[in-house]
């Protein structure tokens, strides 16, 4: 087992793919095919499962690459000590649902790095698709809510694939409206209320279970709904449109200006927001970083963290 081999088997989940990670490490494929098997056979493991769609880890491959990106790290730490080679660049990669607190944080973690190179990836994506990153560890953690409606599916989901919760905060419902929107100054409205507004919601892909909905209430039957992929065409169309969506109601002004207000929904459903991550996996100090400007932030908006882990956070 070599150093190389390691840095090989770190790069594939960094791709995803062995061909994306044969092309940035300047090597021919079958030739990182062949690093890899070689590994596999020595340690007597197998680290990739191999489908037509593509690779993923297995149990034993995400512990492996736990112990991998370990002893790299603590190898580029005594190459900078004793032979003065220069810092790599720093990584980090985070798969959130679409939450401005988590791009908040994000912006924070960035502002207060003093490295001179960084590669991060910050994925606003689908409910799935993030299990699949935590999973397979394109992605240290994901934020993600459980409530009443979906808490069974989701962990079940989270255990089957060796996934943590640990919650942050619970908040109550509310719907983003434009500032114009003729409910915008409402204390308080309802389901009724909103029921000839087009309802927009972000869109699931191939997995559009109501489970793995971003918004709560998924399943209330609506007269107009929009789905969309990106939060900048949803929030043009809660302007454009007089749409609604359902949300925590974290808005952040530095972000998202003034055309956009929360007000809050009369419901009894509450949404517990937290992050994810795999078991077999030790957190970067990056993520821990970032975990712990996503508390601080969240503090600031006067939300009470949630410090006790629950039932589905321990596992």
């Amino acid at each position: 087992m070599t150093l190389q081999q390691l840095r090989y088997v770190i790069k594939i989940v960094e791709c995803g793919s062995i061909s994306e990670a044969a092309k940035q490490l300047f090597i021919t494929q079958p030739s990182l095919s062949t690093a890899v098997k070689e590994l596999e056979k020595e340690l007597g493991i197998e680290i990739f499962y191999r489908t037509a769609k593509g690779i993923s880890l297995t149990v034993d491959g995400t512990e492996f690459l736990s112990y991998a990106r370990q002893i790299i790290e603590q190898t580029e730490l005594m190459e900078q000590r004793y032979l003065g080679k220069k810092p790599s660049k720093q990584l980090c990669s985070i798969s959130t649902q679409h939450y401005a607190f988590a791009v908040n944080a994000f912006v924070e973690l960035l502002l207060g790095l003093n490295v001179d190179e960084y590669e991060f990836t910050l994925r606003e994506t689908k409910t799935y698709e993030i299990i699949e990153d935590v999973k397979n560890l394109r992605s240290e953690i994901g934020i993600i809510y459980l409530s009443d409606f979906n808490e069974k599916v989701i962990t079940k989901l989270l255990k089957e694939n060796h996934l943590v919760f640990n919650p942050l905060f619970e908040a109550k419902p509310h719907v983003f409206v434009s500032s114009k929107h003729p409910l915008a100054k409402n204390s308080l409205v309802t389901l009724e209320d909103l029921e000839d507004y087009p309802f927009l919601a972000f869109e699931q892909g191939e997995y559009n279970s109501f489970y793995f909905s971003e918004e709560l209430l998924s399943t209330v039957p609506r007269k107009k709904t929009i789905r969309v992929s990106d939060r900048a065409t949803l929030f043009n169309l809660l302007i454009g449109l007089n749409g609604y969506t359902i949300c925590s109601g974290f808005l952040s002004r530095d972000l998202n200006g003034d055309n956009i207000v929360s007000v809050p929904l009369q419901t009894k459903e509450r949404m517990l927001i937290g992050w994810i991550a795999n078991k077999k996996s030790y957190l970067s100090t990056l993520s821990l970083d970032y975990i712990s400007k996503l508390k601080k932030l969240i503090r600031e908006y006067g939300y009470p963290i949630v410090e006790k882990s629950s039932d589905t956070a321990s596992g």
